[in-house]
Parts: structure tokens; sequence; C-alpha cells
């Protein structure tokens, strides 16, 4: 029975947030077509076309980043707006359970966009078996983490105002200035180590590696995934434990 309402639950928040949106809304997958396939093309006509497989795996980190972060919009309306939280606060929904359906939401969501860039990956990036694992394993880390932030900064935000603001700030710092969309062998090396300071800087360089776009070395590889995991299951935990779930 508790599976039941667990599943239930889920269902409710991908019914709310993203089969609603997708079926009387569909221009909005617009949207998020454009962002990350506007990058790419800039960075392949730029490049006369050498950086257009390394900018297809970037498209994938900058949707997986988009997916999670946009959600705080997405909360930020439901519990400010719609005062949906008030009602889930009450009823037995964890915010485990609450964070768990929305992401799901989003990644429905984000299905019609995540389908025309895969076929773009496969097209003109060609991985192994096992970088076809480890790029997913890379996507999945660096969704998580986004996804705490995201609903993080939900928590905290008053108005769906400040949540665009919050929105504006976290797209450029995590997917447009890093080298998400180029190798970091691209930036001079004066400023290349504040490119570190962004996770996604990490998630490119394993996708990257994966992709054999660049040659990372065991070692660096077990830095950059300890990295973005220990990011991940910082944010994750400050999300779930210290976020103002409960309005006071």
């Amino acid at each position: 029975m508790a599976n039941r309402n667990v599943g239930s639950q889920i269902y409710a928040s991908i019914l709310v947030n993203s089969i609603y949106a997708m079926v009387n809304y569909p221009v909005t997958l617009i949207n998020t077509l454009l962002a990350p396939l506007s990058i790419l093309a800039v960075v392949t006509f730029a490049s006369h076309g050498t950086l257009l497989p390394v900018a297809a795996e970037g498209a994938l980190i900058m949707n997986m980043v988009s997916s999670g972060t946009s959600m705080q919009g997405d909360l930020s309306h439901l519990k400010n707006d719609m005062r949906l939280q008030d009602m889930v606060v009450s009823s037995p929904t964890g915010p485990g359970i609450y964070i768990t359906g929305m992401a799901l939401s989003e990644i429905v969501y984000s299905i019609p966009t995540l389908a025309v860039l895969v076929v773009f990956n496969i097209l003109f990036v060609h991985l192994t078996a096992l970088g076809s694992v480890v790029l997913f394993l890379d996507m999945a880390t660096i969704f998580t983490f986004s996804v705490s932030l995201g609903f993080l900064l939900s928590t905290l935000s008053s108005d769906i105002v400040q949540s665009w603001a919050f929105s504006g700030i976290l797209s450029p710092i995590l997917t447009t200035i890093p080298p998400v969309y180029y190798p970091v062998s691209y930036i001079p090396l004066l400023f290349r180590y504040l490119a570190y300071i962004s996770p996604t800087t990490y998630s490119a360089q394993i996708a990257q590696n994966a992709a054999h776009f660049i040659s990372i070395s065991p070692e660096v590889q077990g830095i950059y995934w300890a990295v973005l995991l220990s990011l991940t299951l910082a944010l994750s935990y400050l999300a779930l434990k210290r976020s103002r779930w409960r309005d006071v």
C-alpha cells in the first residue's frame, strides 16, 4: 500500500508539472530545445565544424542542468502562487518523495529535447559501450546536482520573480561560461583554473574523456568523479535536510 501511495504521488507530480504543459502548451517545448541547440550551432559555426562532436555532448549537459535548475521556478510557482507545498507539507509526503516526483517530471518534460540531442550524439559522438555507460552516469550525476540546487533555491524563494533571477544567474555560470561546449584547453592558462569553480567543468571533462576527445589519466578521472559526487551529495543533503520545507 505504501509503495502504491508513493507511486501515485510521483505520478501526480509528473501530471501536474509536465504532462499538463506538454499537452496544453506544446510551444513551451520549443524553448527547451532552442537553448542547447542555439549554442551548439554557434560553437559549430565558429569552429568550422571541428567542435561539433564536443558541442553535442555539451548540449546534453546543458539540457540536464537546465532541466534540474528550472525546477526551482516550477516549485516556486507551485509553492507561492498555487500554495501546493502547504498541502504537501500537511500530508504524509516528505521532501524526498516530492523532489523525486518533480525531478522525474522534468525528465518527462525534456524527453523531446533529449531525443533530438541523443540522435545528434549517436551521429557525431562515437562512444564505446563503456563510454556510453560513463556518459549516462555522468549525466545522471549532474542532473541530480542540478535538481538538488533547484529544490534548495525554490524553498528559499518567496516569489516567482526571484526564481527567474536565480535562473538567469545559474544558466551562464553553469552551462554557458564553463568549458561545456568546448575543451578546457581553449581557455587561456591564466584563467583556466577559474573554470574548475563550476561543477559542470568536471562533468564535461568526464564526458569528453569518455568520447576520447581529450585524454585524462585514471587518477585525474577519479578526482573529477570524487569532486562531482561530493558536491552532489552535499547539495542533496542540504536540499533534503536544511531547506525550509515547512513554512514558518
